[in-house]
């Protein structure tokens, strides 16, 4: 029962990935062209989410500065949610939906691209940094599940939305890290040349 359980999560998850795919291979692309164009101009890329959002703001932005598969020069980028005396302070002091707002004001500049991570769509200090970025001029790269949320009425035209098209955390989060792997890798093929993808 247990083992059929766990081969239902990879079927789901397979059969997701499959029906994203098409869906998702645009915005994903366009995603690529933005953050190319941002750090090849001297810019870089700001990293915002909560929970398992978190984790991937800063598994993309371990890729993007050290190396996703190829060697390749450094490339810029910060996840917003690792600096503890930072988000401890703005949470005491102000409240915890500007933690990534404020960040974006201090470090954030013309274009620079904020990846913005939500399941949801919803979570507020998400929104809030979307709202800081487009006052720094910011390409936004949002990335959410479930429609959207209000993260769709917060964006505008210049920005990339990836919304995977399921309702459940989980399959979202997991469609999620496979778009930032082919950000990543779209990044590399453009700054690298294609080559074959490693076995």
């Amino acid at each position: 029962m247990l083992e059929q359980r766990i081969q239902q999560h990879f079927i789901d998850s397979a059969d997701l990935k499959y029906q994203s795919a098409e869906v998702l291979s645009k915005p994903i692309a366009a995603a690529v062209q933005a953050i190319l164009a941002c750090v090849t101009s001297g810019g870089k890329v700001l990293a915002c989410g909560n929970g398992g959002s978190a984790a991937d703001a800063q598994h993309f932005s371990a890729e993007f500065v050290g190396r996703f598969e190829r060697e390749r020069p450094e490339l810029g980028a910060i996840a917003l949610t690792t600096d503890s005396s930072i988000l401890t302070a703005i949470g005491n002091d102000y409240d915890f939906e500007r933690i990534f707002s404020k960040q974006v004001r201090a470090l954030g500049q013309a274009g620079d691209v904020l990846l913005a991570i939500t399941t949801s769509g919803n979570s507020a200090n998400v929104l809030a940094a979307i709202a800081a970025a487009h006052e720094r001029e910011m390409t936004v790269v949002a990335l959410t599940g479930r429609g959207g949320g209000k993260m769709t009425h917060a964006l505008r035209d210049t920005d990339v939305h990836i919304c995977v098209p399921h309702e459940r955390t989980a399959r979202i989060q997991e469609v999620h890290i496979l778009a930032l792997h082919c950000i990543c890798d779209g990044v590399d093929a453009q700054l690298l040349g294609e080559q074959e993808t490693p076995t």
